[in-house]
Parts: C-alpha cells; sequence; structure tokens
C-alpha cells in the first residue's frame, strides 16, 4: 500500500499559504504589515515538516520516486521562502525615505494644481475664498497613488 509522505506536502502547502498570505491578508494591517511576525512562524513550520518529509521519503524501502520528488519539493519550498525573506527584509530596505513628505497635522507646501474643470487651484486660494458664503476653515487633501 502506497503511504502519502503527508509531512513533505503539508510543509510545502504552508509554505505557499505563508508567501502567498503576506500580500494578499496580513499586508492590510499595520501591525502584520510592518513586520511579517506571523508568517515567520509560518515558514518554521513548514521547514520542519519538511525536514520530516525529506527524511521519511528517504528512509529505508520507500520508493525510488518518493526519494526524486522531496528533494525537488523541498527545493522549491526553500527557494520561496528565500524569495519571502529577501523581499520582506532586504529589497524593502532599498526604498528611499520620505524625509520631506509632510507629517500628520502639518501644514501643507504651496501648491497649484488644476481641477476637473482643468481650472488651477492653489491652496492659498482654498484657504481664503469663501465658499457658498461661509469662511473656509481648512481644506482636506487626498493623495491617489498613480493616475487616471
Amino acid at each position: 500500500m502506497k503511504k502519502i509522505n503527508w509531512p513533505l506536502w503539508l510543509g510545502f502547502v504552508i509554505t505557499i499559504f505563508a508567501f502567498l498570505s503576506y500580500p494578499f491578508i496580513f499586508a492590510n494591517w499595520a501591525t502584520t504589515r510592518d513586520f511579517p511576525w506571523v508568517n515567520i512562524p509560518l515558514f518554521i513550520v513548514a521547514l520542519v515538516l519538511l525536514f520530516i518529509g525529506v527524511r521519511r521519503a528517504f528512509a529505508p524501502g520507500r520508493r525510488l520516486a518518493s526519494k526524486i520528488i522531496a528533494p525537488i519539493v523541498a527545493t522549491i519550498s526553500v527557494l520561496v521562502i528565500v524569495m519571502f525573506v529577501l523581499t520582506a527584509f532586504v529589497v524593502s530596505r532599498w526604498l528611499p525615505p520620505s524625509t520631506n513628505a509632510p507629517q500628520v497635522n502639518q501644514h501643507a507646501p504651496e501648491f497649484t494644481l488644476k481641477d476637473t474643470g482643468n481650472k488651477p487651484v492653489s491652496l492659498t486660494a482654498l484657504l481664503t475664498e469663501p465658499l457658498n458664503n461661509k469662511p473656509p476653515r481648512g481644506t482636506l487633501l487626498i493623495f491617489y497613488r498613480g493616475y487616471w
């Protein structure tokens, strides 16, 4: 009777889940986006299972196919883990710091942009000109990534 090498395959599935869960799930919250503290234990569990699975594949009496497939699956999993670690801890540090970006509650620098009617509008005009016979109290700036 053929026995499936469940630690190997479970380790592979956990590796793929840990890799994909960061951008699609954990990057949505600051506590898990800033440092992938949920993904690291998942990768550790996956590595332990992969180690057990490879040892099990080379146990006496195992089929040749198991001895060929196990190292391939383990290598792919390790490469996925290395790619995640490089992306999360090395490449992400290459981004330039935003030292000149306005901070929360800080006054924005003067600017002039075109509105939806293609008319130039300046920040000073928004803060000084009355709107609907009411004096301006402030301006809300919303930044969109990209363009359309």
